[in-house]
Parts: structure tokens; sequence; C-alpha cells
């Protein structure tokens, strides 16, 4: 098939991915809270009336559960492990959204926070930063709480610069992580099946004897 007769195909194919991330990125935007993470660690915000102060909040970090909540009021984020995903309200456009349910994977508590601090674009709101700290740190976080809409990890670039900052042998477990989730994603070999699949090739070549037909990869 020539460049010419592929064309349609490949703006389609565009055209659905175009549509698919602005449909993540809407679903995101709706969210009662920003998130952002690295390949380490995840930090989400909730911003609030600047009335409040830290004692009128009630955060809880533990390793399988975290709830922010103003104190008398239904939680902004409740995930407690095991529980059904309950809907709770956006602040801001009253809208249901899933905000309780259960942490995708488990936090290093001891190393997770949370302050309060005036928005820096608007004096009239606070913030309520939170950082949590994964216990996996190769491993991406698709949603917060699992009865979120998820982000499509395949297409997260890490900052080359957060790349470099890390040692010879974490970077290449890291871009190793990062080819196998997208090699997973479209139903093709990871790294380590490749090599399997090499492995095989080359011993069937060394051995033309033998039968192979029945040979399985695991």
């Amino acid at each position: 098939m020539s460049d010419t007769e592929k064309t349609p195909d490949k703006k389609a194919e565009a055209e659905a991915e175009a549509a698919a991330r602005a449909k993540e990125n809407e679903e995101q935007a709706a969210l009662p809270y920003k998130w952002t993470q690295t390949i380490g660690d995840l930090d989400l915000t909730i911003t609030i009336e600047a009335k409040y102060k830290g004692k009128d909040l009630d955060v809880v970090i533990k390793k399988e559960h975290l709830k922010v909540a103003i104190k008398g009021q239904q939680p902004l984020i409740e995930v407690r492990p095991g529980e059904k995903a309950v809907i709770s309200p956006n602040l801001h456009t009253n809208s249901p959204l899933p905000t309780q349910g259960t942490l995708p994977h488990a936090i290093q508590v001891d190393e997770s926070t949370w302050t309060l601090a005036t928005s820096s674009s608007n004096s009239s709101e606070k913030e309520i930063s939170i950082h949590l700290d994964k216990v996996n740190k190769m491993e991406w976080w698709a949603h917060v709480v699992t009865s979120a809409p998820k982000i499509d990890t395949t297409k997260i670039v890490p900052e080359n610069s957060k790349l470099s900052d890390l040692d010879g042998e974490t970077r290449a477990m890291v871009e190793k992580m990062m080819f196998d989730q997208r090699q997973k994603e479209q139903g093709l070999p990871t790294s380590d099946d490749q090599k399997k699949m090499d492995m095989l090739e080359k011993f069937k070549r060394e051995h033309p004897e033998m039968d192979f037909s029945k040979a399985k990869i695991s």
C-alpha cells in the first residue's frame, strides 16, 4: 500500500487520539482536585475558601486510606481500602464526581505530608497540598481514586531533567518499565518476552533437526 493510501488511516488515528486526549483533559479538569505525579511520588491540590485554617480540616493519610475534609462537611476526598466508591460533589460546580473509593496503590505514610497555604493566584482562596510518596517507585498511577476517570499512562513522558537526575541503573529500569507498559497496552511483547523469542529463534537455527512446533514461551 502506498503512503498516499495510508494517509486517511493515519488521519483517522490522529483524530481519534486527539478526541481521546480532549475527553481525558475534560474529565480531569472536572475533578474537585488537581494532581500531578513523577515516577516516585504524587501531589494533589484542593482549593477551598480562605476563611478556613488548618484546625478546621480533617486530613488523614494512611497506607491505603486518604481523607481530606472540612470538619462537619462531606469529605472532599475519602479513600478507604475495600470500600465501594461513593459520589461526592465538586465544590465549585456542585456536579457529582467520584472522589471516594480506594487508592490504586500503596503509599509511604512517613514520607507523605500535607500543607495549607493561601493560593498564589487568588488571595480569597487557600490550597490544601498533599504529597504522597509511592511504595512502588516504578509505576505510574492512572488515577488517585479508583472510581475516578483514568489517564492514559502510556502517554506520560517524564521531563528529561527528571530522568537525568537518576543514576544509570535506575534510569534504565524506568525506561524499560515505560517501554514494557506501552508494549502491553498495544498487545505487543515486552522486552523480556522479546528476549525469550530471540533466544528461541537462535536455538532453532542452531538445531534445525529439532521440532519446535509445540514450543511455548512463558
